[in-house]
């Protein structure tokens, strides 16, 4: 019986790379996560054009991954130097 080996990391390089100004939703279900990402657009067929808070993209992940990113961001952003301590 073979063990499971760690898949090797392949980087694309043409891999999409989407911006969001703001995480707006999370769910679960069947024990994923669905985080929904949101960005500001400008309507400019009116003027001034009324700014809108559109989904741009949604990531699925299982919980555990879900739960390995957000401790991965947060110690990655005190390495930049946020500080996250309440005052």
């Amino acid at each position: 019986m073979a063990k499971n080996q760690p898949a090797n990391f392949v980087d694309d390089p043409h891999a999409p790379e989407i911006f969001s100004s703001g995480a707006t939703g999370f769910f679960v279900a069947n024990g994923n996560i669905t985080i929904t990402f949101e960005s500001a657009r400008v309507d400019h067929s009116q003027s001034p054009g009324p700014v809108y808070r559109t989904v741009v993209s949604r990531i699925v992940m299982p919980a555990a991954s879900a739960q390995g990113l957000a401790i991965g961001l947060f110690d990655f952003l005190e390495k930049q130097g946020f500080d996250f301590k309440k005052t």
